[in-house]
């Protein structure tokens, strides 16, 4: 009886999972649709950016017949991207940095300090994630022009750093939280003062969240076009996201499609070099942060 019982068991366990495997094959399916359609655009794009117009109006599949950077020069040269790509560069990298600056101590206060009203914070700081920020380009423009920081690279930091905050907060309160308690406790046994514990050993822990927030807002805020379009208006400010729209109008009333795809492989080469060499530690880290 009690073996009949087992098979049984087993047997019902087996099905169940069975019918689990059957129920996600259609999302798998779509998830592998979506991300080959996304690999075969970027490696299209990418191969396209080598042809010459000739080229490209006569076979759009066709392989180029020499791997000629003069694409590359021109889109380069067209919008003056150097400048444009150096503008990016620094405020993407400072804004990032400001932006765990001010989010990884306020993270660890609300998650590991006891004090009435955190869980008010907190929410606070999750409802803002929820703030569409278009609402808020006309109130921080008029705090950035009384102050003179309109079509400049710190105000334009500034309007990032804040709107960054909210959800980088979000995300390390989760690293934080998941974080053994025992290790603060030894610590201050030893003698350790609060901001040491926080330096010397939380943020080496927390450091997979810290590089997961890092990474994403570096990819967002290199991607984003409104911003910089309103707070930016000479062209010794603009970002590449900018330049790009730019290289895309002039590109188009010529023909020269070729030149604007150089422009958008220009552009991705920072995130492409990102998500390769780290890719691996901001999933591990994420999963790392879902886990409490």
């Amino acid at each position: 009886m009690d073996a009949n019982i087992k098979q049984s068991s087993q047997r019902n366990r087996g099905i169940d999972r069975l019918i689990r495997r059957i129920t996600l094959i259609p999302m798998y399916a779509t998830v592998s649709m979506w991300a080959f359609f996304n690999i075969f655009v970027i490696l299209w794009i990418a191969i396209a950016s080598f042809k010459t117009n000739r080229e490209l109006y006569a076979n759009v599949w066709s392989l180029p017949t020499s791997l000629s950077l003069a694409n590359y020069i021109k889109a380069w040269s067209v919008v003056k991207m150097d400048q444009l790509f150096l503008n990016s560069l620094i405020v993407v990298s400072v804004s990032v940095v400001l932006t765990l600056i001010v989010a990884a101590p306020a993270a660890y206060i609300l998650t590991r300090v006891t004090f009435r009203g955190a869980n008010f914070i907190t929410q606070f700081f999750t409802a803002g994630m929820g703030v569409p920020a278009a609402i808020l380009f006309i109130p921080l423009f008029g705090m950035l022009a009384a102050r003179g920081w309109v079509d400049s690279l710190p105000g334009l930091i500034l309007v990032y750093v804040v709107l960054s905050i909210p959800f980088t907060i979000f995300l390390l309160t989760g690293f934080f939280s998941t974080l053994p308690a025992e290790l603060e406790e030894s610590a201050a046994i030893d003698g350790a003062s609060p901001l040491n514990v926080f330096i010397r050993i939380m943020l080496p822990l927390a450091s997979p969240g810290l590089l997961t927030a890092a990474i994403l807002n570096f990819v967002s805020t290199w991607n984003e076009y409104m911003i910089a379009l309103i707070f930016t208006t000479s062209a010794k400010n603009r970002t590449i996201s900018l330049g790009l729209y730019s290289l895309q109008s002039s590109m188009q009333y010529t023909g020269d499609w070729v030149g604007m795809f150089a422009g958008v492989v220009i552009m991705m080469v920072p995130i492409m070099i990102i998500f390769v060499l780290l890719s691996r530690r901001m999933i591990s880290g994420i999963t790392m942060g879902a886990i409490k």
